[in-house]
């Protein structure tokens, strides 16, 4: 319970789109994450906002067959 808490903490961003997606994939998928999606997502988290918006919002080409997490968060 507390790394979700910890999570849903670091969701906490500057630009209110992530706030939003980031805040739906923690209710939507965060729980179901495996061990492996979980270290994805702490890496994403590890991002600049910008960064990580461009890779959500895909304006910046990523690898997203490495990544199922950012596959997720790019549906939401």
């Amino acid at each position: 319970m507390k790394n979700l808490e910890r999570a849903r903490w670091r969701c906490r961003r500057g630009l209110l789109e992530l706030d939003i997606v980031l805040q739906r994939f923690m209710d939507e998928h965060y729980t179901k994450l495996n061990e492996a999606e979980l270290r994805q997502f702490e890496t994403l988290l590890g991002l600049p906002d910008n960064d990580l918006w461009d890779m959500i919002a895909l304006k910046e080409a990523g690898s997203a067959d490495s990544h199922p997490v950012l596959r997720l968060l790019q549906t939401i």
